[in-house]
């Protein structure tokens, strides 16, 4: 199956979900259920990244050995 024929596949299968979660309240449920899950765990990643490029930070800031003016 050609690149076009996933193409269409995907189409299909994406009309049968939509039309599922007009007629099925349940799968709307379960799917801004999975969309809150996903958006927490963004946000967890997301500070998580930001604490750790904090502490490099820091960690940079202190090794980093003061530039001498002396000329010898």
């Amino acid at each position: 199956m050609g690149k076009f024929g996933w193409f269409l596949a995907g189409l299909g299968l994406g009309a049968v979900a939509l039309k599922q979660m007009r007629d099925n309240p349940k799968a709307q449920q379960a799917v801004d259920e999975l969309y809150a899950a996903a958006k927490d765990f963004g946000s967890a990643v997301m500070e998580g990244y930001s604490e750790r490029e904090t502490e490099l930070t820091k960690s940079a800031a202190k090794r980093t050995p003061a530039k001498s003016t002396k000329k010898s």
